[in-house]
């Protein structure tokens, strides 16, 4: 229980500004790759995913913990720092994993015609993460941007669905990028 009271922001309110303005700045700009620090979570929570959780994640964000990420110490320190409640993927506003510990994504909330806003946000914890590979375009870019994603065939089929769809964080260490459902993803 020890592990779930730390890793919290060491100054509250402007390390969450800093990291809201990092994550808002990341999703607008698709490709972007920002750093989002001053947060530390148990193994296997990423600095960067710590930071969105303290910053995005509360008693109203259902969240959905996949594959590893689905411990006890992770559990413990979501409850006690964010307040979420733990879901099945169905329910989740976030849910957070490996890409292949998230799959499938169709059990993931897309939104409705009438709310696409009520969607989920996937927080994929990836081993790197680099300005290439995958070419992204589409609003918040000028051209075209690269991205290293997991695959693009999912990526694809969630912007075929645009306005609806989910909208996907990825993080390796302090690392941070935004890929929502707007953005076209293309093979490299």
């Amino acid at each position: 229980m020890t592990v779930a009271l730390t890793g919290a922001f060491a100054d509250p309110p402007r390390d969450a500004a800093r990291a809201f303005r990092g994550a808002l700045r990341a999703l607008s700009r698709p490709g972007t790759i920002v750093t989002l620090a001053g947060a530390a979570g148990p193994a296997p929570l990423s600095p960067a995913a710590a930071a969105l959780l303290l910053t995005l994640a509360d008693a109203t964000t259902p969240l959905h913990l996949a594959g590893a990420h689905d411990c006890a110490a992770l559990r413990d320190w979501v409850r006690f720092h964010c307040g979420a409640p733990l879901t099945g993927a169905e329910d989740a506003a976030f849910a957070l994993g490996t890409w292949p510990a998230l799959a499938p994504l169709d059990r993931y909330r897309i939104g409705t015609p009438d709310y696409p806003d009520r969607a989920a946000t996937l927080i994929v914890e990836v081993e790197d993460l680099t300005p290439d590979g995958a070419r992204l375009s589409g609003p918040g870019i000028r051209g075209q941007a690269r991205l290293s994603l997991p695959e693009t065939a999912a990526f694809r089929a969630n912007h075929d669905l645009f306005p609806l769809g989910w909208d996907c964080f990825l993080t390796a260490g302090e690392r941070l990028a935004g890929l929502p459902r707007s953005t076209q993803v293309e093979a490299a």
